[in-house]
């Protein structure tokens, strides 16, 4: 694979697998699959999505509020999540079968309080960088290959912001899997499909 090329493993956890606090469905589905495709990859980078415990993104850190309902955060929009993913806990730990030992980066996000973290780019803020786009620039990478959970939030919102950061981004469809909350996935794939992103299958991504 290219040196100039990244692969994006976003939030491969146990919460987000069946029978977790956050499911999304069929993600234990993909893990091999993403082992797979990862060997083919110098460059690889994990996310894990990592909150304290009473984040604002918590349906029960806000009293009389229901999980999935939407409020006004004071940086825009927020759905309001099941607690999920708390740092330190086993749901929040990588799935156990997940083999990616040659990854050289474990990127965390949403460990802010009160902004929550969707993207391994900007926070929801949209100002907050985490870095990783400075971790991809010194090492001379200018296209990344996207996969993980889910699609329709924490994988879409990486790629597009990927773009914004200059990148080349594709994702990798087969190698995803989404929510679909109140038609998330089609919004997800319009706005890939808006900022440049490339919806791709493994052979189209490996040759």
């Amino acid at each position: 694979m290219s040196a100039h090329r990244a692969l994006l493993v976003v939030d491969m956890q146990n919460d987000f697998m069946p029978g977790g606090a956050l499911a999304v469905p069929g993600g234990d589905e993909i893990v091999e699959t993403i082992n797979r495709l990862a060997r083919r990859f110098d460059n690889v980078v994990l996310t894990q999505d990592w909150h304290c415990p009473g984040h604002a993104s918590f349906a029960s850190t806000h009293p009389g509020r229901q999980i999935y309902e939407t409020f006004d955060a004071s940086y825009g929009p927020q759905i309001l999540w099941p607690d999920h993913c708390v740092m330190g806990t086993p749901g929040a730990e990588f799935h156990p079968d997940l083999d990616i030992p040659h990854a050289g980066l474990i990127l965390r996000k949403g460990y802010n309080a009160v902004v929550d973290s969707y993207s391994a780019f900007l926070e929801a803020d949209r100002r907050t960088r985490t870095g990783l786009d400075g971790w991809l620039a010194s090492r001379g990478i200018t296209e990344v290959v996207v996969c993980g959970l889910a699609t329709d939030f924490c994988v879409g919102w990486t790629a597009c912001d990927a773009r914004h950061f200059g990148l080349t981004v594709s994702v990798v469809d087969e190698a995803c899997r989404g929510i679909d909350l109140d038609g998330s996935l089609e919004r997800a794939h319009r706005d890939m499909d808006k900022a440049g992103v490339d919806i791709v299958t493994i052979a189209g991504v490996v040759g």
